[in-house]
């Protein structure tokens, strides 16, 4: 079960309003599940809109009346079942703030990996890569519409989730989602832990990749005794990557413990952890960087950024704590 973060997420979704939009064999396949996570979002002062084109039929007639009565803070819009879906649902509201559609599954890519964040330049970059491996083949002509209204301003976010229980939830309050998120306003901040909390979120996102077999355990209790050596990525003010500060030398600073959340893998994230990282470091003083690693993402990072694979005789101590991994170092001098 992932972990929830309803404070933080919370806060960021009150007051504001969510389009929920399901075709009517989604809402028939998933009626208690969809309207159990909409209730959930209520309970946390969001504002909720649910879309579908259930035809007004009688034998529909017990599914509306429940819909009414079970979501009684809910706007409901019924979208006539003979026009295109995603186009209504798209140009309801001139500006909406984020737009969930529950569908069958997430976005894939040609390999079969889920695409958990991207922006609409990379959707329009990769549309022939997965716009063939879309479920829905419906659901393909929408995505340039999508992009349009995000690069107009007039919508935040897109999700799209494989309709499923609690499939809404978690996408909205954990670190790992659900779904695909469509969006270019992500606001990236970096900086030290400064909670329990977000001790708690290092240590998952840490967990992730020691199961991977990529890192060491790290136990919760070793990150918040450590907790002045361990740095942040936030986007949205949610923790989405950490970076451990390992002092070598008065010159030589090592990155420890980089990770970042499956969500935003592929997002650049990583650079600008770096970076961010880096440039804290030589304001610091330190002007030579190493990190060991047999992470083929992080391998692939540190060579774009111009680090050099090589055991330095000056590091052979710390090069025989971890004899089987590779070192990147960097000079900046």
């Amino acid at each position: 079960m992932p972990k929830l973060y309803l404070k933080e997420y919370a806060h960021a979704l009150a007051g504001r309003e969510l389009f929920i939009a399901c075709r009517e064999g989604i809402l028939r396949g998933h009626f208690q599940e969809i309207i159990s996570d909409i209730k959930f979002l209520t309970r946390f002062g969001a504002r909720t809109t649910l879309l579908h084109n259930m035809p007004n039929r009688f034998a529909n007639q017990k599914r509306i009346r429940q819909l009414e009565t079970r979501l009684p803070e809910t706007r409901l819009v019924r979208i006539n079942p003979e026009i295109d879906f995603y186009d209504a649902v798209l140009g309801h509201s001139e500006s909406m703030y984020k737009v969930i559609f529950l569908e069958r599954r997430y976005l894939i890519d040609r390999q079969g990996y889920k695409i958990n964040a991207v922006t609409t330049g990379r959707v329009r970059e990769a549309l022939e890569d997965f716009g063939d491996l879309i479920a829905n083949v419906n659901f393909k002509g929408a995505m340039a519409c999508i992009c349009q209204k995000i690069e107009a301003g007039h919508c935040e976010r897109v999700h799209i989730l494989p309709a499923g229980k609690h499939t809404i939830k978690h996408e909205l309050f954990t670190v790992e989602g659900t779904g695909t998120l469509i969006a270019n306003n992500f606001e990236e901040s970096f900086h030290p832990v400064e909670s329990d909390d977000q001790v708690d979120i290092v240590f998952r996102i840490l967990s992730m990749y020691r199961r991977a077999g990529y890192l060491k355990s790290r136990s919760k209790a070793y990150i918040m005794e450590h907790r002045k050596r361990f740095f942040v990525t936030a986007i949205d003010g949610i923790v989405v990557g950490c970076v451990e500060r390992k002092i070598v030398d008065d010159r030589t600073v090592e990155l420890g413990a980089l990770a970042i959340s499956t969500r935003f893998r592929n997002q650049r994230v990583g650079v600008y952890t770096v970076k961010s990282f880096m440039a804290l470091m030589v304001a610091q003083g330190f002007t030579r960087f190493i990190s060991l690693t047999n992470n083929p993402r992080l391998e692939d990072l540190y060579t774009q950024m111009g680090f050099v694979q090589q055991s330095l005789p000056e590091y052979a101590r710390r090069q025989a704590e971890s004899p089987d991994v590779r070192m990147f170092f960097k000079i900046l001098e």
